[in-house]
């Protein structure tokens, strides 16, 4: 196999310190997966109305947005945050998700949960399933609105790792980054102050009992650069938050190493009408770095290259580290036809012939 490697050396700006109130939090670059800054992520903590993340997730992977839904009488009963449903109201699933994300409620919780599992228990079912496949290892979810309970709880990584999911599915993300709307009779109004206190705030979720106090799971997207943040038990969320996204988007700015259908580097070609071709990146890459950090590219041939070359035609792949280890890898394309070097001779002998 043959390979070389390229260095980039990336200085970003001055990184700065943050903490925040929070009893555990967490702030995660959502491309990359890399924690920018963590205390106490792993605690197992109650997480009360963020629960719906995985609730709107579900609901949206199984069920259609179009489905007709009647209230029954256990949703309209259901205590906590409301949406004020009523007992054999019909509203569309879309509806109910919005009541669910911006008015947090419970009862929306359990009708979802009802219409889209066949019960609130089956559905729970699905959350469980859907939290172990996103790799949420050190979660339980006993019910579908975050109401405390023994076996309901999380932990601030893991509830990042299901905020990264989320905000990758558009329907989820463009209900939760709503500010207001109409629809199904009703007006509602986000519970997310984010929104409004924050440039490039999508979403995602509130959530407050008493024995959970104050969470709140947050995306923020800026240049590009999405992130991720997750407070649990936090008296002054809303300012963490942003001093968080302050943090991560000054001291871990993303940095392309790798653009779609740009030139990364060049190959040496043998027996060929040139010598060597551009080597051309199928996928984008880019990853956070601070300040000191040097990110190394190697780019790695499947094997010698020989004439003839076909364009598109993958002949190796960029591997990416951030000081020795591996981050990432984008395939590499042939940037150009490549003939033998006799080919081009002979078609120019045959031009000269007479016809």
């Amino acid at each position: 196999m043959a390979a070389f490697v390229l260095v980039f050396s990336i200085f970003p700006c001055q990184s700065l310190a943050v903490s925040t109130s929070a009893t555990s939090s967490i702030l995660v670059d959502v491309d990359s997966g890399r924690v920018l800054y963590e205390h106490n992520a792993d605690a197992r903590m109650l997480i009360a109305s963020t629960t719906k993340i995985l609730t709107a997730l579900v609901a949206i992977q199984e069920g259609d947005l179009s489905d007709t839904v009647t209230v029954s009488a256990q949703a309209a009963g259901t205590e906590g945050s409301s949406m004020y449903l009523r007992v054999g109201e019909e509203l569309t699933l879309e509806t109910l998700l919005y009541g669910l994300l911006l008015c947090s409620g419970n009862d929306a919780a359990v009708a979802v949960a009802e219409h889209v599992g066949g019960s609130v228990e089956g559905f729970v079912d699905m959350m469980n399933e859907t939290a172990q496949a996103l790799g949420m290892s050190h979660s339980s979810f006993a019910n579908p609105n975050g109401l405390d309970h023994p076996d309901h709880y999380s932990t601030a990584r893991d509830m990042a790792t299901l905020a990264c999911a989320a905000v990758n599915n558009e329907t989820l993300i463009r209900i939760a980054s709503t500010k207001s709307v109409t629809i199904g009779g009703r007006t509602m109004t986000n519970h997310n102050k984010l929104l409004q206190y924050m440039d490039g705030c999508i979403g995602l979720k509130t959530g407050y009992t008493m024995a959970a106090g104050r969470t709140l799971v947050s995306c923020a997207e800026q240049n590009g650069q999405r992130l991720v943040a997750v407070t649990l038990q936090d008296g002054n969320d809303w300012a963490d938050h942003q001093a968080l996204y302050a943090y991560g988007f000054s001291s871990f700015p993303a940095k392309p190493c790798a653009s779609l259908g740009k030139v990364l580097s060049r190959a040496a070609v043998s027996g060929g009408s040139v010598s060597s071709i551009p080597l051309i990146a199928a996928e984008a890459f880019s990853w956070p770095v601070s300040e000191g950090e040097t990110v190394t590219t190697k780019i790695s041939l499947t094997a010698p290259l020989t004439a003839p070359v076909l364009a598109g035609s993958r002949v190796g792949e960029a591997i990416f580290f951030l000081d020795g280890q591996e981050v990432g890898r984008v395939p590499l394309l042939c940037g150009m036809d490549v003939l033998p070097e006799w080919e081009p001779a002979m078609a120019t002998l045959k031009a000269g012939l007479p016809q």
